[in-house]
C-alpha cells in the first residue's frame, strides 16, 4: 500500500522556518534529553532546517544523527547548518516517516517534533518509527496541542484564527490537537509507553511577544494555512487581514500572555 499524501498545514515560507529555526533541543526536547548516551545513534524524522537536529549530535558527540525531511530545500538549509557548524556526525537526507530506508533496530533514539499532527495516518508513522528503533532504544515525539493554547488579553480575532487553523487541519486529515493522543496512539502503533508527559512554551517577554505577534500575523496572510484557507472558501482575503491585526493588537499589548501546551511521550517496541 502506497503512503499517504500528506499535506503540510503550514508550507515552508520564510515565516514558518523563521519559527523553527528557533527551536533547540533545549527548548523542544528537554523530556529527552537526559536519555541520550554519549555514542548514541538517532534518527530525527521531520528535521526541518535542522536546528534540533544538530544540538542531538552534539549530545550524541561519539554516536551519529540521521537528520529526515521530505522537502529538499529545508533538507539543504540543514546540511548548510550542519557544514557551517563543523559536525561530522550529521547526515541529512530526504525522506519519508512512512518508509524509512533504514534496517530494523537500527537506532538507539527516533525523533520527532510537531510531526504527528500534520499526519493522515499518525499510528503507521509511529508504527515505522518502532521499526527502525531498537528494542532498549526510545521513541520520543513531541507536538502541540492547539485546542489547549491560551493567551491574554483575550483579543476575539485570535479565537477565530484558532478555529480556522483546526478547520483547515482537519481538512488536510491531519490532528491539531495531536498533543493529547500521543499515548493512545502509540499505544495502537503496538508500541510500549515508558513516559507520557507535558510541555509548554511561554511568550510573554516583550522581545518573544514581538517575534511570536509578528510570525503569525504574517503566517496567517502569506503561507500555507493562508492559501488553503482561501482555495477552500474558509476565509476571505479581508478575512486573514483581521486575523492579522489581530495578532498585531495582541502583541502590541503590554501585558499579552501566550502559552503553547504541547504533549511529549516516550516510547519503545514491545519486547
Amino acid at each position: 500500500m502506497s503512503a499517504p499524501e500528506d499535506v503540510y498545514t503550514h508550507g515552508h515560507v520564510d515565516a514558518v522556518l523563521r519559527s523553527h529555526r528557533w527551536r533547540t533541543a533545549e527548548n523542544s526536547a528537554g523530556y529527552l534529553l537526559p536519555r541520550i548516551q554519549d555514542g548514541a545513534r538517532i534518527l530525527d524524522v521531520g528535521c526541518g532546517p535542522g536546528t534540533i537536529t544538530l544540538d542531538l549530535a552534539r549530545l550524541a558527540h561519539a554516536g551519529s544523527v540521521v537528520g529526515l525531511d521530505r522537502s529538499e530545500s529545508v533538507v539543504a538549509e540543514a546540511r548548510e547548518a550542519a557544514e557551517q557548524a563543523a559536525l561530522g556526525n550529521v547526515e541529512l537526507a530526504v525522506g519519508d516517516v512512512y518508509a524509512l530506508d533504514h534496517d530494523d533496530a537500527s537506532f538507539d533514539v527516533v525523533h520527532a517534533h510537531q510531526v504527528l499532527q500534520h499526519l493522515s495516518d499518525p499510528v503507521a508513522a509511529l508504527r515505522e518509527m518502532g521499526r527502525v528503533c531498537r528494542p532498549d532504544g526510545l521513541v520520543a515525539v513531541r507536538d502541540s496541542d492547539y485546542s489547549a493554547f491560551t493567551w491574554y488579553p483575550a483579543v476575539p480575532e485570535l479565537s477565530d484564527w484558532l478555529d480556522l487553523y483546526r478547520a483547515v487541519a482537519r481538512g488536510n486529515d491531519a490532528e491539531p490537537d495531536a498533543g493529547r493522543h500521543l499515548k493512545s496512539w502509540a499505544l495502537d502503533a503496538g508500541l510500549e509507553v515508558v513516559s507520557s508527559t507535558a510541555g509548554v512554551w511561554c511568550f510573554s517577554a516583550p522581545e518573544d511577544v514581538a517575534w511570536w505577534g509578528g510570525l503569525w500575523a504574517e503566517r496567517v496572510v502569506a503561507s500555507g494555512l493562508a492559501e488553503q484557507a482561501s482555495e477552500r472558501g474558509l476565509a476571505s482575503t479581508d478575512d486573514l487581514e483581521r486575523l492579522a491585526q489581530g495578532w498585531r493588537t495582541w502583541a502590541a499589548s503590554g501585558d499579552a500572555w501566550f502559552a503553547v501546551l504541547h504533549g511529549e511521550l516516550l516510547a519503545r517496541p514491545r519486547r
